[in-house]
């Protein structure tokens, strides 16, 4: 199969900065690397394929026999000058050891790498209620755990049995691949770079030396939480590999739709329906907060959207020093179900409302229409 141009499998352009080649080999082989990867072998491909084509771009000399012959440039049994050399290896092997240290804890292929994991970050959804979000709870919730294995105390092995040294790697853990004139320590598939084989495993943990069950744990859910933020458990999520520290447990809070309030920030927002008598007439109102009740005085002739504002009686946020402010909207309600009798009142009662002066916004829109089509 023909070789894929080394800019396309990195997915640069021909132009790209020796920046632009690190950044983009980096992320293509945190992906495809083989120990992420244990039983890919399009990962492992793909991996290969990445590393190749840096090796190849990151040499000033091996970039441009490459750009003017192409794979023929830089093949070694080719003869073209730009071919293998025994320089350029510098920027790759400097890279690897970034990307890699990054991943495995720091340490260089072949300076015997310890194969020891941070255990993976969970997460669990939480769901709660708008007062338990704005006044804070405590909740206990139940997540997987691992624990040691009591039939094989850990080991893995069947009892009466031990592990053994793992024979493909001697006991290290990993394995040197060679790929043409380029070596690399990888590690092992047989042991998955424990440096141990388990001949006979243990039934109860099917040879994992861990078991896992369920643990309960009390999540403080503080005041003023919005809907989306997380809470971190810090060492409660997977444990570790070959002695690895634990993961985290991230919470993540979602907010129950309230049946009153919507909440925006800080502030809460709610709809609060009144009669057309009341609102002609204006009076006291009642309000609903989430502490309790609230009095709106209502002048004559409010309209339907009318807001009123409510110093402090909204949220409190996390990093908010006040709380915020709850906005009531008036909505007027009109009449439903009218007997004959409530019908011919209210047929007096416009009638006796004929004048302009009683409806200024009528009177307004009525004044732009006759501009509008004149």
């Amino acid at each position: 199969m023909a070789k894929r141009d080394y800019y396309e499998v990195l997915g640069v352009a021909k132009n790209a900065t020796d920046d632009d080649l690190k950044k983009a080999y980096r992320r293509l082989a945190m992906k495809y690397h083989p120990d992420r990867n244990p039983d890919s072998k399009e990962a492992e491909g793909k991996f290969k394929e990445a590393k190749e084509a840096y090796e190849m771009l990151s040499d000033a000399a091996k970039r441009e026999a490459y750009d003017r012959y192409g794979h023929a440039g830089v093949d070694p049994n080719a003869g073209f000058a730009g071919g293998a050399g025994g320089q350029g290896f510098g920027g790759f092997a400097d890279v690897f050891g970034d990307i890699f240290g990054d991943i495995f804890g720091g340490q260089r292929g072949g300076q015997g790498r310890s194969n020891v994991y941070r255990g993976a970050d969970l997460r669990y959804a939480m769901e709660i209620s708008l007062e338990q979000a704005a006044g804070g709870c405590t909740s206990e919730i139940r997540v997987p755990a691992w624990e040691t294995c009591e039939s094989c105390s850990g080991s893995g092995a069947k009892p009466g049995t031990k592990p053994k040294v793992c024979h493909a790697c001697g006991g290290q853990g990993a394995v040197r691949v060679q790929q043409g004139f380029f070596s690399i320590q990888q590690t092992c598939p047989t042991c998955r770079g424990s440096g141990k084989v388990i001949p006979e495993p243990c039934t109860a943990c099917e040879g994992a030396g861990r078991v896992k069950k369920n643990k309960t744990l009390e999540v403080k859910i503080p005041a003023g939480i919005d809907d989306g933020m997380r809470i971190r458990s810090a060492g409660n999520g997977e444990p570790g590999i070959n002695g690895g520290p634990p993961g985290d447990l991230y919470v993540e809070i979602h907010v129950k739709e309230h049946g009153v309030f919507q909440r925006d920030g800080d502030d809460l927002h709610c709809e609060v329906p009144i009669g057309m008598t009341t609102a002609a007439l204006g009076g006291m109102v009642q309000i609903p907060t989430l502490n309790g009740r609230a009095e709106i005085d209502l002048p004559e002739g409010t309209q339907s959207g009318k807001q009123f504002r409510l110093r402090g009686k909204g949220i409190k946020g996390i990093r908010s020093s006040y709380p915020g402010d709850l906005y009531a909207h008036v909505v007027v309600e009109t009449p439903v179900r009218l007997n004959d009798a409530q019908k011919q009142l209210l047929r007096e009662l416009e009638a006796s409302l004929k004048d302009p002066k009683h409806s200024p916004q009528t009177r307004g829109w009525m004044d732009r229409v006759k501009d509008f089509f004149q």
